[in-house]
């Protein structure tokens, strides 16, 4: 039998019928911070992002095009980046950055008459014309991450690093292992007991 108050309603903060609870929750957890990606997801995010600036500044003609999508991808790859990935994420968009042009002038050049001094100037001169776009990109990068917790993470993996330290060291700390002999160290043993019926080597050194 339930005890009830007098309006009716159960004591201890019974669940309601429907298993809704007091406090009109329906038991379910709350849902996720919406989509996150992996440090792997986040990279390539802002690669694909910048093959597309690519191609679009090359239908298109504005050289802006490229340093802007860039930019866009650098911004949405740290908002939805795992925070515990946010240092793989900080040191990425050069380098990607970097990549993209790499594929995108090497793709251009394969219908040049020389295709290795096309790809050479191709290189410099989109290098060159978005060195602003990325700086701009990267130091977005750095922002948000340092806004969304990068200090905790270079502390976790300094941590990290401490713990897991060399294993001889920790031995040592700890006076506890082998500690081996030093080498060329030799020091002979005698075992057993002298029978009494043999003389002593005092004894044996008297009769000569």
């Amino acid at each position: 039998m339930v005890n009830e108050r007098g309006d009716g309603q159960p004591l201890g903060g019974a669940t309601r019928a429907g298993g809704a609870s007091p406090a009109g929750g329906t038991g379910r957890k709350p849902s996720g911070g919406g989509v996150r990606l992996t440090a792997r997801g986040a990279i390539a995010l802002v690669l694909v992002a910048t093959l597309v600036g690519r191609v679009l500044q090359a239908v298109f003609g504005p050289s802006a095009l490229l340093g802007l999508t860039f930019v866009v991808g650098c911004a949405g790859a740290v908002v939805l980046v795992n925070r515990r990935d946010l240092l793989s994420l900080v040191v990425c968009p050069p380098l990607v950055f970097f990549i993209a042009a790499l594929i995108t002038e090497a793709v251009g050049s394969l219908g040049a008459k020389v295709p290795v001094q096309a790809f050479g100037l191709g290189m410099f001169a989109i290098l060159s014309a978005n060195a602003p776009w990325l700086f701009a990109g990267s130091l977005l990068v750095l922002l948000v991450a340092w806004r969304r917790g990068l200090a905790t993470c270079v502390r976790e993996l300094r941590e990290e690093l401490r713990a897991a330290g060399p294993a001889p060291a920790r031995q040592k700390a700890g006076g506890a292992g082998f500690a081996p002999e030093p080498e060329g160290y030799f020091e002979p043993k005698v075992y057993g007991t002298p029978r009494d019926d043999q003389p002593t080597q005092e004894q044996a050194a008297d009769g000569r």
